[in-house]
């Protein structure tokens, strides 16, 4: 897993796409290919209302990722120092195994270019300390950058905080 993380708070993100949009013109995506995803999943009912949920998907940047294993050129790699999955474009001979390989449909196909692109976190960001286009320009704040432990940590605090919240409303 990646050092970093972008966390995604689903009661905050509205849908806008503001993720996306900043994503393509950062990375010079065509039509048709995003390198994070909202996906809206819904109608369900809250509180006799129907409403939406709206998920982020971008690249896990796994641990062991299988895009990395499956590519015969070496064009996708793993960054030893953050384990940040990322393709090379000048080793890139567009044979799409990478795409094949990933469970969760991440690298996508650049019909410009012919070769594949992904999520690298914006680590040309990262390393200037920046972070991701994604996250600098989510207007609600849904999406934050940091690490995988603070992120953790911060999961922890909100579910003991929903689980004391519940205890309080049982009385």
């Amino acid at each position: 897993m990646s050092k970093y993380y972008v966390s995604h708070d689903v009661s905050r993100c509205i849908g806008c796409r503001a993720c996306e949009a900043h994503c393509k013109v950062k990375n010079e995506t065509p039509a048709g290919s995003n390198y994070c995803k909202i996906m809206t999943v819904g109608p369900r009912m809250s509180r006799g209302i129907p409403r939406f949920d709206f998920v982020y998907l971008a690249c896990f940047h796994c641990e062991k990722p299988w895009c990395v294993d499956a590519c015969p050129t070496g064009a996708m790699q793993r960054r030893d120092k953050d384990g940040i999955v990322f393709v090379n474009d000048d080793l890139c001979v567009g044979c799409k195994a990478c795409i094949t390989a990933c469970p969760w449909g991440v690298p996508q196909w650049n019909s410009t270019t012919g070769k594949v692109g992904k999520c690298n976190l914006c680590m040309d960001r990262i390393d200037q300390g920046l972070a991701p286009a994604c996250v600098s320009k989510c207007v609600t704040d849904a999406l934050t950058f940091t690490t995988a432990g603070e992120a953790s940590e911060a999961r922890r605090q909100q579910f003991a905080e929903q689980l004391l919240s519940k205890q309080e409303q049982q009385g």
